[in-house]
């Protein structure tokens, strides 16, 4: 509100004799008012601009009996606005006894001194502008709405919205005196009007969302809408106007603004584009609202940010979509590229697309403050946080420096810790007050020793984030002993901690702790300590959107870990996570050595669950389940079960099990700091004690409990005949029918339950045969489960092959129907050799049973036309060699191309250690200028790699090559050895990528540029040992398969460079290629042995 400008009324009332006073200095002239008391303003005649807002006019006017004398309102300036809402206004106090006369064919209004009567009865109509969205719904997905106590007898203007826009839209609409039905076209038949919408101006963005998907050309053969009479719409929450002309062009649609309206040219709906950076509301509910109703049918979904805005006219509106007309919600940040990914749900017309507003307890604008012990590693994850959200990193013991114009040292060598905690709190206040939003900022680690400190970061957490970061005690300790930057700690170290460490908890509400592990084992290339932290951050602000993309799965999978420690199973977790959605700890079964009850501690369960995230890309589900449930933690000790609750809450879980037998406090604790989790609501019964068939009204009664506080609801029986599965398929059903949308996971324990998991579908838990035991009798693996369901015929099978020629010597079949076979799927990879990308390919890819394909040369380039669409990468690398077939938001099939070439490049990479540059920028380097050269360029500017340099000896070439790269590519070219040897030593190259051919000599320019370059450490002066010894930690990656040993090999080995064969990248490429056919990631062992397999045989 305070963007709406006062300033017409506020000089109508100063004019009248009311003392008013803006609060916010010059230029301002918005809330908030300082009104002196004067017992009513003075009255007579009084003139007013209403060319701003119609409300100024209705607040003069109920106002108006209660001035000293009686009044005269003349409206001056430009064309009254929203003349209806000034006549409902009149009408409206008349019905309270007050007549108000106008003068016939002017804007002057006589208001007689009186006092108002309250009628017998007063019906208020409900708001006809909020109506508007709910009618839109229909209008644009094609379906049947009625808006009661809205018709033809209102006197709102807004109430002729469904006649004067909806109707020549294409809408049919009824409208009797006191209802309005509309239902719309066939989707995408909406066609372009030209309204002006003076008498309804609130109600022009939701017309104006509705313009851009209206891609029908009217009588007129044109698909621009045109509305005018709505200049006011500059001067409201924001500029509206420029508002809807900015965030529509995110969907690809184009807009020009007039003076009074706006123009909008439509489109289809099935050629709007994704909107990959989210919708900016400018905290203006009409445009969150407006944008939510265009969501439903935009691809991909659609993030919109401030969701609380609604509040001001709906404040149930997102509550309403999903209850009213099924639109599937999920919280989630706003983007910061567009990387971001976004699954589609469906509204319960069958419409794709969902609405994913932003559901935090705190905007994601607001700053971030990062507490812990120095050295626990506050400054480097800051620099990941400030590299994910796009936001400053500050230093704070940094900028206390700066602004004070000494050294930390300096400022305490007289011992003055409390004037240095004076002023480390000054800045804290400060920053807080001047960079409330945007930031990220690593404070000192003492920041808690202050209370004034620690009371405003405890009261900073209510609507921001406060992140405590931790790492292994010991390794910080042996870092304070050597850190001579800040001064020695007077006191025993050890002894600060613990005295400090009870106040980092109590001042933040989310906890990193970045555990030790050995990433060569546990983690085979699949991810990296900022792939860690990032998917931390991304679940605590619900960026992770894990439930909406489980959801959007026919069947899905999470495997339940048995161990009592984290660490005993590392080794195999990528084994046992191959083919299943999520992870699910078991806190109930780890075993804590230094408790007395073996139950875990807080400092243990942050360690296990630091450990197991860092292990795995995928979801995580926390789990403490009771002994009466199954499980080992006991059932009458709810204050543990509160603590091991927060510990989880605070490190980042994407679903969190809450039973339904569990204390109401616990309960309580769980739903009120469950931040962006989904909860599980469920019940165990390990004993068998109910029947689906007998006791269906008890399950009832649970699934109803469960369904009260859960997102997802899981009950789990015995099975002790089959019949015990079929009535608890029934059940399923007859919940299913009235609830949708609700995911439920319902399953039979026991050997003859083994069937209930296979047709459970969603989120089934699953076992592995490598794991030490099963989490629940009759637990069978995910490729068990896909094996059945493909016999079943539930699983279709499908056919797949590689285009190109020659193909026949390919190592792709091998590792396709390995890894079908591997994870219970029943697909086919084949063959198909051809040098054309003819009719044959182009039946092939449309066939029913297609399930994907690979394509290789000469078919890169010649196979797009026959595609649907291209994905970013393809696009820029100029060549794709992957075709994956889904369903689109029509139902029919849309066929994408994909390059995973470069992909394969990033995992070879991974796999040999090199996991991107993360805090800092380091230097990466590509060799040579063919097709391949540019799948290496994207494939390390997406690891963060920069500068890059290009190494060739053709600079014409390479420019060329180079051109059709954007600038933030930071591409060098090296074309002399000269050029080579003046690249700064903290600029050299640490990652390579070989392009150039393998079974030939090197130009022996470029192997001087290359020789300069590998034999180069990160000093100039280096000796020969030094040098190998500095570049050990130096990759380079030959993209060219033989032979074993190229001569670009040899060279980086010479100067103790690691190397990577091609086949590695090669084995990369066909992984990733699995993992869009199917979802699945699987295991890169099995991968590379599948192919090299094959070579041996070859050979």
């Amino acid at each position: 509100m305070q963007e709406r400008p006062q300033g017409p009324l506020v000089d109508a009332l100063r004019n009248n004799g009311v003392e008013i006073e803006y609060m916010i200095p010059p230029p301002s002239q918005s809330l908030p008012l300082k009104i002196a008391a004067a017992g009513g303003f003075e009255g007579g005649e009084i003139e007013l601009t209403a060319k701003v807002s119609s409300q100024y006019v209705s607040s003069i006017l109920m106002c108006a009996p209660y001035a000293k004398k009686d009044v005269t309102l003349k409206l001056v300036g430009d064309k009254v606005i929203s003349q209806p809402y000034i006549d409902m206004t009149i009408t409206m106090m008349r019905s309270f006894g007050v007549n108000v006369t106008r003068e016939e064919g002017t804007n002057v209004y006589k208001v007689p001194k009186g006092v108002y009567k309250n009628p017998t009865n007063y019906e208020v109509e409900s708001d006809a502008s909020s109506a508007t969205y709910p009618l839109a719904i229909a209008a644009i997905t094609g379906t049947r709405c009625t808006v009661p106590n809205i018709g033809s007898a209102s006197l709102q203007g807004d109430a002729r919205f469904a006649i004067d826009v909806l109707k020549p839209m294409g809408c049919h609409v009824e409208q009797t005196e006191t209802s309005t039905s509309v239902t719309g076209p066939a989707k995408g038949q909406l066609q372009a009007i030209d309204v002006d919408m003076e008498p309804m101006t609130d109600a022009f963005l939701t017309a104006s969302v509705l313009a851009a998907a209206a891609g029908k050309p009217n009588a007129k053969g044109s698909t621009t809408t045109r509305i005018t009479g709505i200049a006011n719409q500059r001067q409201k929450e924001c500029n509206r106007i420029q508002a809807m002309r900015v965030e529509l062009a995110k969907f690809g649609v184009t807009c020009r603004e007039l003076d009074d309206g706006i123009e909008i040219d439509g489109k289809p709906v099935t050629d709007l584009t994704s909107c990959k950076e989210g919708v900016h509301c400018y905290d203006d509910h009409r445009v969150a609202m407006s944008f939510s109703v265009l969501g439903l049918v935009a691809p991909e979904g659609t993030v919109i940010g401030e969701r609380e805005c609604t509040g001001k006219t709906w404040p149930g509106w997102w509550d309403t979509m999903k209850a009213v007309f099924g639109v599937e919600l999920e919280g989630c940040d706003m983007p910061e590229d567009g990387a971001h990914q976004k699954t589609n749900g469906a509204t319960t017309t069958g419409d794709e697309g969902h609405v994913l507003p932003i559901h935090r307890q705190s905007p994601v604008k607001k700053s971030i403050f990062i507490i812990g012990m120095r050295g626990a590693g506050k400054t480097t994850t800051g620099g990941w946080a400030s590299r994910i959200l796009g936001w400053p990193l500050i230093d704070l013991d940094s900028e206390l420096e700066r602004t004070e114009g000494m050294t930390i040292p300096e400022m305490l060598k007289d011992n003055d810790w409390a004037g240095f905690r004076n002023k480390e709190l000054a800045l804290v206040k400060r920053v807080m007050r001047e960079k409330p939003n945007g930031y990220i900022f690593a404070t000192g680690g003492g920041i808690v020793e202050t209370p004034e400190a620690r009371q405003l970061l405890v009261e900073w957490q209510k609507d921001g984030m406060v992140l405590y970061v931790t790492r292994d005690i010991g390794l910080v300790m042996e870092f304070l002993q050597i850190d001579k930057t800040r001064p020695a700690y007077v006191e025993d170290m050890m002894g600060v901690y613990l005295r400090r460490k009870p106040w980092f908890e109590e001042c933040s509400n989310l906890h990193y702790h970045s555990q030790t592990v050995d990433e060569s084992a546990a983690i085979a290339g699949w991810t990296s300590p900022l792939d860690d932290f990032t998917r931390f951050l991304h679940t605590m602000t619900g960026k992770s959107a894990a439930l909406e993309k489980v959801k959007a799965k026919k069947h899905s999978f999470f495997v339940a870990l048995t161990s009592p420690r984290i660490q005993d199973v590392v080794r195999l977790l990528p084994e046992v996570t191959v083919g299943v959605d999520a992870v699910e700890m078991r806190a109930d079964l780890l075993v804590d050595p230094k408790s007395h009850d073996g139950i875990a501690g807080e400092d243990f369960l942050a360690q296990q669950i630091a450990l197991l995230r860092a292990s795995t890309t995928l979801p995580l589900i926390f789990t403490l389940r009771t002994k009466s449930q199954g499980g080992k933690f006991p059932d009458d000790n709810p204050e543990r079960a509160r603590e091991l609750y927060r510990v989880a809450l605070r490190m980042g879980f994407d679903f969190v099990d809450l039973e339904l037998t569990a204390p109401q406090e616990v309960k309580d604790f769980v739903l009120s700091h469950r931040k962006m989790c989904a909860v599980i609501a469920s019940h165990h019964d390990p004993k068998g004690e109910l029947s689906w068939d007998e006791d269906e009204e008890e399950w009832g009664r649970l699934f109803e409990e469960a369904r009260s506080y859960g997102d997802i609801v899981k009950l789990v029986g015995v099975a002790k005949k089959s019949e015990d599965n079929d009535y608890l398929k029934a059940f399923k059903k007859s919940r299913r029918e009235t609830y949708p949308d609700l995911p439920v996971i319902a399953m039979n324990m026991g050997d003859i339950g083994k069937m209930s998991r296979v047709t459970n579908g969603f989120m089934t838990p699953v076992s592995h045969p490598a794991l030490p035991s099963k989490a629940a009798p009759g637990q069978v693996s995910a490729a068990e489960i896909r094996h059945v369901l493909g016999i079943v015929g539930e699983i279709p099978t499908k056919n797949f092959c590689i285009f190109g020629k020659p193909v026949t010597h390919s190592r792709s079949s091998a590792l396709q129907n390995t890894l079908f076979k591997e994870t219970g799927l029943p697909h086919h990879y084949g063959f198909h050799e051809t040098e054309q990308a003819d009719e044959d390919v182009k039946r092939m890819i449309r066939a029913p049973d297609f399930g994907g394909a690979s394509v290789t040369i000469p078919l890169k380039l010649d196979i797009m036309p026959l595609l649907d669409e291209i994905d970013g990468p393809a696009k820029m690398i100029g060549a794709l060699n992957t075709v994956v077939p889904f369903e689109g938001p029509d139902g029919k099939t849309v066929l994408r191309g994909y390059n995973t070439d470069w992909q394969g490049m990033v995992l070879a990479l991974r796999n040999a250690g090199a996991h991107g540059s993360t805090s800092q920028q380091e230097a990466g380097m590509v060799v040579g200028g063919g097709g391949t050269a540019r799948a290496a360029l994207y494939a390390l500017k997406e690891m963060g790699y920069s500068p890059i340099y290009l190494v060739g000896r053709n600079k014409e070439k390479l420019a060329t090559l180079t051109s059709a790269f954007s600038e933030d590519y930071n591409i060098h070219l090296l074309s002399t050895e000269e050029e080579a040897s003046a690249i700064p030593s903290d600029k050299q190259p640490i990652v390579a990528i070989g392009t150039i051919p393998g079974d030939t000599p090197i130009d022996p320019g470029m192997r001087e540029i290359l020789i300069s370059i590998f034999s180069v450490g990160t000093t100039s002066t280096a000796n020969v040992a030094g040098i190998a010894a500095t570049n050990s930690n130096k990759v380079l990656l030959e993209m060219a398969y033989k032979p074993a040993v190229t001569s670009l090999m040899q060279l980086a080995q010479n100067s103790g460079w690691r190397t990577v064969p091609g086949l590695e990248a090669l084995v990369g490429q066909g992984i990733h290629q699995f993992r869009l056919w199917t979802d699945i990631v699987p295991l890169y062992e099995v991968s590379r042995d599948a192919v090299m397999g094959k070579e041996k045989e070859a050979q």
